[in-house]
């Protein structure tokens, strides 16, 4: 069974056994609106209606195992793609999708692909790699108190 038809199952499952939709939407992860969609769905043709709920929309232009190959190509990190630094951008895995499957992709959709794929936004730490640890220790340590404001001694 698709994932997204299991879901929907869960939900109908627990809104049939008396839980509330917020609770709902928070255990199978949607949306409430959503779980009140499911709800009148459910409430007119059972588990069954929601096991046939057609998603509509546009087809994925990307088949199932390209986005496993995808998410290999992103887990070999960028510079085994051809990228000059191993961080990843919307904009790098864009060009990486457009290269490898000859697809199209927004920024955006882009953005969804990563998160359904179980990627998530990092900022990495800006550090210097020449950082000397010990004379950032030594600096707090000794440089910096000396520089820091006195306060004032003033009688009011």
């Amino acid at each position: 069974m698709e994932e997204a038809v299991k879901r929907r199952v869960k939900a109908g499952r627990m809104l049939a056994a008396g839980k509330k939709p917020a609770e709902v939407a928070k255990t199978v992860g949607v949306a409430r609106q959503t779980v009140y969609t499911w709800l009148r769905i459910f409430e007119e043709g059972g588990i069954d209606a929601l096991r046939r709920i057609n998603r509509g929309g546009r087809p994925a232009q990307l088949e199932p195992e390209q986005f496993e190959r995808l998410r290999e190509l992103l887990l070999e990190g960028a510079p085994a793609q051809g990228f000059g630094t191993p961080l990843w951008t919307i904009k790098r895995v864009r060009s990486l999708i457009e290269r490898q499957f000859a697809r199209q992709y927004s920024e955006v959709h882009v953005w969804r692909i990563l998160g359904a794929l179980g990627f998530s936004s990092q900022k990495p730490e800006r550090r210097a790699i020449e950082r000397d640890e010990e004379a950032v220790r030594r600096f707090k340590r000794r440089t910096w108190p000396g520089l820091k404001k006195k306060p004032s001694r003033k009688a009011g």
